[in-house]
């Protein structure tokens, strides 16, 4: 499990998974979040501009994202 200590109000889904390195680039985030690769806070979301907040927990393939 990853843990992303958040420096403000919230951080968009794409910037959070470059963020944490589990993609290289923000187009690459978008196209997974499109084909409904990526569950937050337990279901498929498909927004692309989503804002991630403290408390919410987000999984790519078998990782889990937690945001502190």
């Amino acid at each position: 499990m990853i843990q992303f200590k958040l420096e403000g109000e919230f951080i968009p889904l794409i910037q959070l998974l470059k963020a944490t390195g589990l993609v290289q680039s923000g187009g690459e985030a978008q196209t997974l979040v499109e084909d409904g690769l990526v569950k937050y806070n337990g279901q498929v979301d498909y927004r692309k501009r989503l804002k991630v907040r403290k408390g919410d927990i987000v999984e790519f393939i078998s990782q889990k994202i937690t945001v502190i």
